[in-house]
């Protein structure tokens, strides 16, 4: 019998790209995984917590958190910076609102999360044969420590990962960050497309939808063509 994930689609994906939801269900399913989508999940809560907005962020992920914990198995969650706010952050977060409750229930649900990435096992996919540069989102590598997981899966589909002295940098986004500090998010934003064009590279792909939004967005307003794809994306192709 296959195993069930429950994905977490999140917020980005779920409003603004959802064709990288489809490209995920459809990876998970070759890799022999049956997947179900909750009703009532939201938000993660990690906008109105990265703003300093504890009870508000807590409202909100509640809501998550119920739906979540109703769910049994591995919760699979396309974004690092997600799967970091709820494996990582939400028990201090409920914690901080004297939700003791909400803090086990955290505790037990965060257990089950995993990124997608790390759902990919040894996954063949034989896709025509590109150099990619890999985008190493913030939260994903440095609190989830995902850094082989997918520059593998992506080797695996045929993709030559060139090398990139700035795939480490943050991509200036960081959620309301690149609202309240727009000049310094657009730099950092240029910073990397210039080194990306130093590269060879034909596409430029990550595991974080909102990331891959940011220098989509910032490339387009450069005349940049470079294709932009979220990882499940290039290997549903």
């Amino acid at each position: 019998m296959a195993e069930r994930v429950t994905l977490f689609p999140t917020c980005v994906v779920d409003t603004v790209a959802p064709d990288v939801g489809a490209a995920v269900v459809r990876v998970l399913r070759r890799c022999g995984y049956e997947v179900d989508v909750p009703t009532g999940t939201t938000c993660c809560g990690q906008p109105a917590w990265n703003s300093g907005f504890t009870r508000e962020a807590a409202k909100v992920a509640k809501t998550t958190l119920d739906a979540l914990d109703k769910t049994e198995g591995t919760i699979c969650v396309p974004a690092g910076s997600c799967a970091t706010m709820i494996r990582v952050f939400w028990p201090e977060l409920f914690e901080m609102t004297g939700d003791h409750d909400a803090v086990e229930r955290a505790q037990r649900v965060g257990a089950r999360v995993r990124e997608f990435s790390e759902l990919l096992g040894e996954l063949e996919s034989a896709g025509e044969s590109k150099k990619v540069a890999y985008h190493h989102s913030c939260h994903m590598l440095r609190e989830l420590g995902i850094r082989d997981q997918p520059v593998d899966a992506l080797r695996r589909a045929g993709c030559e990962v060139v090398a990139w002295p700035a795939d480490e940098r943050c991509c200036g986004f960081g959620g309301l960050f690149s609202v309240k500090q727009p000049e310094m998010s657009v730099a950092m934003a240029d910073d990397k497309i210039d080194s990306l064009k130093t590269t060879g590279a034909e596409m430029l792909v990550g595991c974080d939808a909102s990331c891959l939004m940011h220098l989509r967005g910032r490339m387009e307003h450069r005349g940049e063509t470079m294709p932009v794809k979220h990882l499940a994306e290039v290997l549903d192709e």
